[in-house]
Formats: C-alpha cells, sequence, structure tokens
C-alpha cells in the first residue's frame, strides 16, 4: 500500500459517523446472509421443489416493486438514519419470529413466504437510505473509496454470514435464527449512534415528485445504461436460487457446503473490493465495466456445468470478483451524478433495477430449473449474460465510451 492510499484510507477511517454506520451495516448484512442461507435450505428441505425456491425471491420482489418509488420520497424527507435503524429493528422482530416458528414446529412454506415479502417490503426502505446515506458521511473526494470500502464490509459480511449460517444450521436451525435476532439489534443500536446534518428535500409531495428519480435515470443514459447492465447481468446470470440444489443433488453436501457456497462470490468480491479500494478504476471506466460483466457470464456458465465442489467455489468466486467491478462503478457514478436533494429517489430507482435483478432473478432461475433443470437453468443464464455485455455495447454508447467517473467541465 503507498503513502497517498495509506493516508486516504485514515481520512476516511477518521469520520465516525461513517466508520459508525459502516460498523452498522456489517453486523446488519452478516445477519441479513445468515438468515437467507437457513431460510433456503430450510424450504427446500420442506418442500424439495426449484419452483419454491423461486418463490421466496418472488414474494421479495413483489412488495419492493410496489413501494420502493414512494419510499425514496420518504427517504428524501424523513431523517435516514431513523429509517434505517426501524428497519433493522423490524428484521430483528422477524428473527424472533423464526425462532418462535422453530420452537414449536410452525414453520411451514406459507410462513417462509409471508417472511419472505416482509423482508421484501422492509428492503424497499433500507436499500435506498443506505445508499443515499454514504454520501452525507463523507466528503466527495473520499466517496469511491468509502464506496469501495463499504463493498469490502459488505463481502466480508457476505463471506462469514452464509458459511457461519450453514454451520449453525448444522448444529439447530435455532442456532441461526437467533444468531440472526442478535445480529440485527446490534446493528439497530449501532445506527441509533450516527450523526449527519439532515436537509429534508422541499419537493412537493405528489406523482411528479415520486417518479422524479426516475426521470432523472432516463434522461441521464450513463446512469441508465449502468443501471440496466446490472440488471439483466445478474437477472439471467445469477445463481443463487439455484445453490441449495446444487449444494445438495449435484455437489451432494449438507448445509455446510451450501454456506460455502453462499459465501464463495462474496470471497472474490471482497479481494476485489481490496484492490478497488487502494487502486480505483480511473479510465476507461464504462469499458471495464463491460468487461466484468462478461467475465461473471462465463464464471457462472463454467458452474453450471461443474460437478466438483472446488471447481464450483472456485468459478462462483471469479463470478463474484467480476460483479463487484460492476457494483463499485455504477454506485459511484449514480452518487456522482445525482444532487443531493434527490439522492433518496434515484436510489430507490436503483434499489428496483437491484432487486430485480436478485429476487427476481431468483425466481426466474427457480423457474428455469423447474422447466430445464438447474444445469441447463446455470448455462443458459451464463451465456445470456455474457449476450447482455455485448448487446451493451451498441445499446448504450454513452456507457462503452464513458472515461473517468469525473467528467471534466
Amino acid at each position: 500500500m503507498n503513502t497517498a492510499a495509506q493516508s486516504s484510507l485514515r481520512d476516511l477511517l477518521s469520520h465516525q459517523p461513517f466508520l459508525r454506520f459502516w460498523l452498522a451495516r456489517l453486523a446488519g448484512i452478516l445477519a441479513t446472509q445468515m438468515l437467507m442461507v437457513a431460510l433456503a435450505w430450510h424450504m427446500y428441505e420442506i418442500t424439495g421443489s426449484a419452483w419454491d425456491l423461486g418463490l421466496v425471491g418472488l414474494f421479495q420482489f413483489v412488495p419492493a416493486l410496489i413501494l420502493t418509488l414512494p419510499a425514496g420520497q420518504i427517504v428524501d424527507r424523513v431523517h435516514k438514519v431513523h429509517i434505517y435503524a426501524t428497519c433493522m429493528l423490524v428484521q430483528t422482530a422477524v428473527a424472533g419470529l423464526l425462532v418462535w416458528g422453530t420452537a414449536t414446529d410452525q414453520v411451514t412454506r406459507e410462513l417462509v413466504l409471508f417472511i419472505s415479502a416482509v423482508l421484501g417490503m422492509v428492503r424497499s426502505f433500507q436499500m435506498p437510505t443506505q445508499q443515499a446515506l454514504t454520501p452525507h458521511l463523507v466528503p466527495s473526494h473520499l466517496l469511491q473509496r468509502a464506496v469501495a470500502l463499504s463493498s469490502t464490509g459488505v463481502q466480508t459480511a457476505v463471506i462469514g454470514g452464509p458459511a457461519l449460517g450453514g454451520i449453525l444450521y448444522a448444529m439447530h436451525v435455532n442456532a441461526v435464527y437467533v444468531t440472526c435476532a442478535a445480529c440485527l439489534f446490534i446493528a439497530f443500536l449501532l445506527a441509533l449512534t450516527v450523526r449527519y446534518e439532515h436537509k429534508p428535500s422541499k419537493a412537493a409531495a405528489d406523482l411528479r415528485s415520486v417518479l422524479a428519480g426516475a426521470h432523472f435515470v432516463w434522461h441521464h443514459k450513463v446512469l441508465l445504461g449502468a443501471i440496466a447492465l446490472d440488471l439483466f447481468a445478474v437477472l439471467l446470470g445469477g445463481v443463487t436460487a439455484l445453490l441449495p440444489i446444487y449444494a445438495k443433488d449435484i455437489l451432494h453436501t449438507g448445509p455446510e457446503g451450501l454456506g460455502l457456497l453462499r459465501s464463495s462470490p462474496a470471497v472474490g468480491a471482497l479481494l476485489m473490493a481490496v484492490v478497488l479500494t487502494q487502486w480505483p478504476i480511473e479510465r476507461r471506466v464504462g469499458r471495464w465495466m463491460l468487461i466484468a460483466v462478461g467475465v461473471f457470464g462465463l464464471a457462472n456458465f463454467v458452474f453450471g456445468i461443474s460437478t466438483h465442489f472446488v471447481l464450483s467455489m472456485a468459478a462462483l468466486m471469479v463470478a463474484g470478483a467480476a460483479d463487484n467491478v460492476s457494483v463499485v462503478t455504477r454506485l459511484t457514478l449514480l452518487q456522482l451524478e445525482t444532487p443531493d436533494d434527490m439522492r433518496g429517489r434515484v436510489a430507490a430507482v436503483n434499489s428496483i433495477f437491484i432487486g430485480a435483478s436478485n429476487q427476481l432473478g431468483e425466481f426466474e432461475s427457480g423457474t428455469t430449473a423447474a422447466m430445464w433443470g438447474p444445469v441447463g437453468s446455470a448455462i443458459f443464464g451464463g451465456l445470456a449474460t455474457v449476450g447482455v455485455a455485448v448487446a451493451a455495447v451498441k445499446f448504450f454508447p454513452e456507457l462503452a465510451k464513458r472515461d473517468r467517473m469525473v467528467m471534466p467541465k
């Protein structure tokens, strides 16, 4: 690490509100990842159905689709820390419900789907809030490093969460849910300590204001291209919903193996986030993003045809590293190009795309796996993602030609 990078990292960590929020996100995401790996395995044990695994994603997506744009309006008006803390508290209650349901043998397919819908509603507020809050906690010249360091923390939690969740699940299901409840409550307490200067948006609370974020993104083609590219890549190429099937029926492992598979993309993403924290992409950012999406698709194709656990983990690590290049580039462009009083609404639009790519992508994977089998679903998704990266050069030329994060005026 060179002296300039060390100095910038020290400057970033000296901002205490950012550091506290970073720790709160770390605890919250650790719990969420444990919760999702436990719910997926629990559902597959209950029903043994790829379709039901896909429904978990769909039940998270639909409430988020309905609520996220109004949530963006609220995020721009209400104190963002209060919204985030409330999200953590509601998820603590969800984990508590699962503790009770497991102890009394009341966890059913319907309860898992109900909880998925509640999590979707919560995340419609949580995701735009945490995206819109970070720029208020650090100066603009540290924002790209703050995004990369946030990504590092997220990926660390995404690595540790599923692995720990799989180990705890193998011990006892409630060991996972109790640990989730504790971590989420810690995140709630940490969030309450974050301070920033809150300036509510003065835009009128009408439909035009609610849709202002979508209007802004539509007319900024670089942002539209970056968000749409990430949407279609993960929507088609993501394999998260297939992991319980691969773990149990193809790679012949248990919940511990599922936890390692769920952690593998985050291992690659963490390594890439560390690289990007020290050596941010400064030139040809659009080209690098397109290349990263293509690599993501190829890595998931390799995962799809693999029958060896170690190779499957390695393919998922490469996919995670490539995806993180896309994520950091997209989020940095989003923060740099968005006016302060519209951050919540623009972040809400981004959250809808992320929800569509993740939760709706899980439904797509479950549906295609039910028709073609899990291998056919993964192969199709990987090749389709490569096709998306190639097509983006034609459909989003402004993004493909983008040279720097901050263009000279």
